[in-house]
């Protein structure tokens, strides 16, 4: 047996047994795990530790630690003799926590009291300054003398704050029903003396200012703003009683015609104003500006007052007049004042709007803007942004709005004179003069109808920007489309029903020049003129409308509308482009009718070009360039003239390649020289004639490729044998990808085949269609669109190979 030892040893030994135990079976554990030793022994760090060694045995560990059962008995006895000396300890600590306790008890009572006694020397301080300051008030109220008053007061009311929670006590309550009393005392105090030094009812003032009243200002400023407020109230008025008087309504100086004296009189006061009391009131009070916005309000509702009883007197000459006169003077005060007491008026001050992003018009802040001219390059100008508008607008004019009709009713009247004008001087001056090297004439009535429409627009919404400016929308619509009507529209040229003079027999003889367009030269250009105009219109309105927008309230914008005018302006154009159309298209016409005449059968040769081919070219190369010329600077409508042209000429070429029936072998030939050097010159339309070469649109090369290319498929299945049947058929379907049998039936017609034949044709050429989709109901109308022609014969080659060396 080892020798005894003291408990505390034993009770280490007891810990780490129980330690060292708990560590052996987590690690007996982790050995006895599968993949546990190839794990883990590369993981664990050297160790001399018994307990890592690999041959560790916990039985063996533990009886060396507890070799006998005494030991064990031993290490428990030790334990309790440890719990015993920790009770000790904590019984100890108590009583040393009880002491300090005892010790710190009267430092924290001291603590208080110099705490409660500073609290209550600072609040016997404040007592102190709160009764002595209540005595001087009174006192000093009662001398008025304010500006000490003023002082005072403000110190008064701030120490009294600190009293607030002491209310209970009746001392301190009498103190603050004192300062209540003191203040509401001068409140009536100060009126009283501005009542006697301005009174209410007199006319007569005082020879200048008052040093007691500028202290009794200062008072104003510390009591309740209501007696501010007063004050201020009761020196307008009675500053603004002379007015009252000199321009009641009974008073000739009050009518709308000397309006100019109104403004002339407000001048004079405020610089008298200025020069007797403008030190006697705190320059924050902004008395001046406040004087001249209760004249406007005043002369806004007397102004409203006389307008309504005179109603019929109101003239637009004398309406503009005042109303001018008053917007220079609310632009005066803009100039003069902030408008910082507008923030609880009718009036507000308006804030920088963001930069404009309409292109219609420039800065309109200047009279030189105001008759500014509404050129073509306005579109393109830089953009400005608006300037900060006036907050003082409409403070008076806006008593002018209900009588707007007035001059709604004169711009009606006066657009309506402007259009009578512009009908009687284009029939006394005649069509434009063609203007070839710019692009084409712009009729100069649209630019001044839009001259006239702006500066309507800019003076309306000067004087307002509601329901007057949503009246005038609707005048400018009724006479945007009346310029549309009766200036373009109206003198648009009239088609005839003459043919121009063409003849078969001319056109066989191959006799150039005899030829004449049914439209002349000028009549071409009129209606290039008008197409332009119509084009700017569109645009500009299109800008109008925008301008508009800006201009009128936010909450009408909706209604402002112009698209039904821009319609009409699109209709204009699309009627002058078809007008083009149809002249060049009927010039087209005889020459076409002749090919249809011609003994097909009879040709015996393949030459030239046809006259008819020369004759349509002839009339080509007359008007498109033009036309193009005439059109320079609206592009677009120019290729919207060539694609319209070729979507008409070319299916009416179509249709009269079908009446030239019979067709021989060399006849069909012969067509098909004609119809490529058609489509050479459809190719080239668009750039006919004309020095520089541009490449015409793709969209419009697109459609002649196309059309013309059914065209030449057409002779050339005319051209091929019938026989086989099978064949012709097939290559039928082939070239041309139609499966419509009244086609077929043309095509054998053009053949000259007999009814017999053409029967057990279409018979085969019903078997011969392709099965149709499904959902397709009538195979008979179905066609498809026009493939790429496979390669061709010998013959056609040959033939395309004249065709390209004649030309």
């Amino acid at each position: 047996m080892v020798k005894s030892r003291s408990p505390g040893i034993w009770f280490d030994h007891f810990l780490n047994s129980s330690c060292l135990i708990l560590q052996v079976c987590e690690r007996q554990s982790l050995h006895l795990s599968p993949d546990g030793p190839t794990q883990e022994k590369g993981m664990v760090f050297p160790s001399q530790d018994p307990l890592d060694r690999a041959d560790f045995n916990a039985v063996e560990y533990i009886n060396t630690l507890f070799p006998t059962e005494q030991a064990l008995e031993e290490a428990q006895k030790a334990i309790q003799q440890l719990f015993g000396k920790i009770k000790d300890i904590k019984d100890k600590a108590e009583k040393s926590e009880q002491m300090v306790k005892e010790i710190t008890r009267d430092i924290k009572q001291l603590d208080h009291a110099k705490r409660h006694l500073t609290t209550s020397i600072t609040t016997l301080n404040h007592l102190h300054m709160l009764a002595g300051g209540v005595d001087s008030l009174e006192a000093m109220t009662r001398r008025r003398q304010y500006r000490e008053v003023a002082n005072l007061l403000q110190g008064v009311v701030n120490v009294l704050e600190h009293f607030n929670k002491y209310m209970g006590i009746s001392q301190i309550r009498q103190l603050s029903e004192r300062v209540k009393a003191a203040q509401n005392e001068l409140g009536q105090q100060i009126l009283a003396d501005f009542e006697e030094a301005f009174p209410s009812q007199g006319t007569k003032r005082p020879g200048g200012p008052s040093n007691v009243l500028r202290d009794a200002c200062l008072v104003a400023n510390v009591l309740d703003p209501r007696i501010k407020q007063e004050i201020i109230k009761k020196f307008i008025k009675q500053h603004l009683s002379e007015y009252l008087v000199l321009f009641q309504e009974n008073q000739d100086v009050a009518w709308l015609d000397k309006i100019d004296r109104r403004y002339a009189w407000i001048k004079r006061q405020l610089m008298d104003y200025e020069e007797k009391y403008g030190r006697m009131f705190p320059q924050e009070w902004c008395m001046t500006e406040r004087i001249a916005v209760e004249f406007c309000h005043v002369t806004r509702t007397e102004l409203a007052k006389i307008m309504r009883t005179r109603a019929k007197e109101i003239e637009v000459k004398l309406l503009l007049f005042a109303i001018q006169r008053t917007t220079n003077f609310e632009g005066l005060m803009a100039k003069r004042f902030s408008g910082c007491t507008l923030a609880d008026g009718t009036v507000k001050k308006a804030e920088l709007p963001p930069p404009s992003t309409n292109p219609f018009l420039e800065d309109e802040s200047g009279t030189e803007t105001d008759e500014t001219v509404i050129e073509k390059g306005d579109i393109d100008r830089p953009k400005k942004p608006k300037a900060p508008d006036n907050p003082f607008h409409g403070i008076i004019s806006k008593c002018f709005e209900p009588h707007l009709y007035v001059y709604i009713e004169s711009q009606d009247k006066n657009l309506g004179e402007l259009i009578d004008r512009f009908v009687a001087d284009f029939k006394a001056q005649g069509p434009p003069k063609p203007n070839v090297d710019e692009g084409g004439a712009v009729l100069p009535s649209c630019a001044d109808l839009f001259v006239y429409y702006k500066k309507c627009m800019v003076q309306c919404s000067q004087l307002s920007t509601g329901e007057p400016m949503i009246a005038l929308t609707t005048i400018f619509q009724k006479y945007l489309r009346e310029y549309a009507w009766k200036i373009l529209s109206g003198n648009l040229p009239k088609t005839t029903s003459s043919s121009g003079g063409l003849t078969i027999t001319s056109l066989l003889k191959e006799k150039e020049g005899s030829e004449v367009a049914k439209f002349t030269v000028e009549e071409l250009c009129l209606i290039c003129s008008i197409l332009s105009t119509a084009e700017y219109c569109l645009a500009t309105t299109q800008q109008l409308e925008e301008k508009l927008k800006e201009k009128v309230d936010a909450s009408l914008m909706e209604r402002i509308n112009l698209t039904g005018e821009m319609d009409t302006f699109s209709i204009v154009i699309s009627n002058s482009i078809q007008l083009l159309v149809q002249d060049l298209d009927a010039a087209c016409d005889p020459a076409l009718t002749a090919m249809s005449k011609m003994q097909w059968q009879n040709v015996e040769h393949v030459g030239d070009q046809s006259p008819y081919v020369t004759s349509v070219i002839l009339h080509i190369k007359q008007n498109v360039p033009i036309i193009r010329d005439n059109l320079a600077s609206t592009r677009k409508y120019f290729t919207q003239f060539c694609i319209k042209f070729a979507n008409s000429f070319i299916p009416k070429f179509i249709n009269h390649l079908f009446k030239c029936k019979p067709i021989s072998m060399v006849g069909a030939e012969q067509l098909l020289l004609d119809t490529h050097s058609l489509k050479m010159v459809l190719l080239d339309l668009p750039s006919i004639g004309s020095q520089v070469v541009r490449k015409a649109p793709a969209s419009y090369t697109k459609i002649v490729v196309k059309g013309m290319t059914r065209a030449e498929m057409i002779l050339k299945v005319v051209m091929a044998p019938h026989e086989p049947p099978v064949v012709f058929v097939d290559n039928y379907i082939k070239l041309l990808a139609d499966c419509s049998t009244d086609t077929f039936q043309k095509i054998l017609d053009m053949k000259g085949l007999k009814r017999s034949e053409q029967s057990s044709m279409l018979e085969l050429f019903r078997q011969r269609l392709p099965a149709p989709p499904s959902g397709v109901e009538n195979t008979s109308s179905m066609s498809l669109m026009a493939p790429t022609p496979e390669q061709e014969s010998s013959r056609i080659r040959k033939l395309e190979k004249l065709i390209k060396k004649r030309l």
